[in-house]
């Protein structure tokens, strides 16, 4: 088997841990619409954005480095278990610190319940201990062991948000069915915490399958091994807090500038953009130990520019569908008429995603050349530009100026690493042909969602077929070439 069909076969099997997950997390979207109010649902979203910037910062970009030195030394023991120790050190430390201090905590996070807090740091402390046990199942290319264990992730939160915002609730059950520690339910707790319940409830038995991994370890760690490791990620760790603020803080500043039922509506239909961030999680899930551990070989950089190419021609054929179809899905997905008011947004979402997949591609020049402070400047640009455009915007054109802001900062950013990549580590990208395609799936979802043939899925079909039409005879020689390999 060739190089890129296994990196495409695996990158398909990683595709699974990445989608079925966020394909089941979707569909709870409409059980949470329906049991939550937008101002409501707003908790939720605040929920997530700090968990979101509490997991950068306690993984210290330490998967990134565990990736890179693990494809480059030779004791690479020493590697995994000083990455697992280091983690959980500072992590036990957060767990204790934070624990004592969660009544300032609660009132700094503006939640009306120190539960919220709580948990939140519980889920945070169970995730992170379990990132370099599922970075260690990518590296050494086990991609179904570790899509497993993420299906089974969200299969038990999924069945727990059932079970407590439906099951229970509707009380049409026998009450020797439902164990008595779900009696506290009726005690006046927030219905929404139940998500956050379910939430720690699914990463604590994620860990308890991934400990087989944890107690084979070497308990050492190497002061030397750590030493290049927080050198490689530390600018690695402010890239992905200034990554969570371009995707995070528009919702903060919703909810602060024009109110939580606003930002709401917004966080909800952003949620529609998930399926080009399904596609780009899959695609890194896949390609980032490829990348590393293929590095030395002859054509490396071809293969990196043909990975390129294909990652956008299929994004860009994923972007196509969804807003072509968008009216489908919003009802499917959202149920709610009061969230369809954003759904503008959805289709500048869908190409910021795709611009940020096609930066994480690039980004390989300073993961390899060891410029990871060049990935940490880019990323400090995109938030200025995210936290400047939503600053001067929001009052001018509401929830937009976030959708617009989304896309300003990573395509600034996918074009910075492009040119500052050219100098440092040249892969020749095919980028006439990448551009074409960004343009016609921009051009054909203008014309399906702002033109008279919104919601005519004849026409919808009629531009689908077209644009894969004219990217097989575009690409037929090379489609040919690669399933013959």
């Amino acid at each position: 088997m060739s190089t890129l069909k296994k990196f495409f076969k695996d990158t398909i099997i990683y595709g699974i841990a990445a989608i079925l997950p966020r394909a089941i997390n979707i569909f709870l979207v409409k059980l949470h619409t329906n049991v939550f109010g937008a101002e409501k649902y707003a908790v939720n979203t605040d929920y997530y954005v700090y968990a979101a910037y509490l997991n950068a910062l306690l993984t210290y970009g330490l998967e990134t480095a565990f990736f890179r030195f693990f494809s480059k030394e030779q004791e690479k023991g020493k590697i995994i278990s000083t990455s697992f120790i280091s983690l959980l050190i500072t992590t036990c430390i957060f767990l204790i610190v934070a624990l004592f201090y969660a009544p300032q905590i609660t009132r700094i996070f503006g939640f009306e319940d120190i539960l919220h807090v709580k948990i939140l740091i519980w889920t945070v402390f169970l995730d992170t201990i379990v990132v370099i046990p599922f970075a260690y199942l990518r590296v050494t290319n086990r991609p179904i062991k570790f899509t497993g264990i993420k299906v089974f992730n969200i299969v038990v939160f999924a069945f727990f948000n059932v079970l407590f915002l439906w099951f229970i609730p509707k009380g049409d059950f026998n009450q020797n069915i439902v164990p008595s520690f779900l009696n506290f339910y009726n005690d006046g707790i927030p219905q929404v915490i139940y998500i956050f319940l379910a939430n720690v409830i699914a990463s604590l038995f994620t860990l308890i399958l991934l400990l087989p991994i944890i107690i084979k370890m070497k308990w050492v760690i190497d002061v030397k091994v750590l030493k290049k490791l927080l050198t490689y990620g530390l600018p690695i760790m402010i890239g992905s807090l200034a990554y969570v603020t371009n995707e995070n803080v528009d919702k903060l500043f919703l909810g602060d500038m024009i109110g939580n039922k606003e930002m709401g509506i917004y966080a909800a239909c952003y949620k529609l953009g998930v399926f080009m961030t399904l596609y780009i999680m899959a695609f890194r899930l896949g390609a980032e130990p490829f990348f590393f551990n293929h590095a030395k070989e002859v054509n490396a950089k071809q293969n990196y520019a043909t990975i390129l190419k294909w990652f956008t021609i299929l994004g860009a054929v994923f972007m196509l569908i969804v807003v072509a179809y968008i009216d489908l899905f919003s009802k499917l997905l959202l149920g709610q008429e009061e969230y369809f008011e954003a759904l503008s947004i959805v289709p500048i979402i869908l190409l910021a995603n795709l611009c940020l997949g096609i930066y994480n591609n690039l980004s390989i020049w300073y993961k390899l050349t060891d410029k990871t402070s060049y990935g940490m400047y880019i990323s400090i640009f995109g938030a200025l530009v995210t936290i400047g455009f939503n600053l001067t915007m929001i009052p001018v054109i509401g929830f937009m100026a976030s959708a617009w802001a989304t896309l300003a900062a990573y395509g600034s950013m996918m074009l910075l690493s492009y040119v500052i990549g050219k100098k440092y580590y040249r892969v020749p990208y095919d980028v006439k042909r990448i551009l074409g395609y960004l343009i016609i799936t921009t051009i054909f979802s203008l014309i399906a969602f702002h033109s008279e043939f919104r919601g005519n899925y004849y026409v919808s079909s009629i531009l689908v077929l077209l644009f894969l039409t004219l990217i097989y005879l575009s690409e037929r020689k090379e489609i040919k070439r690669l399933l013959n390999k």
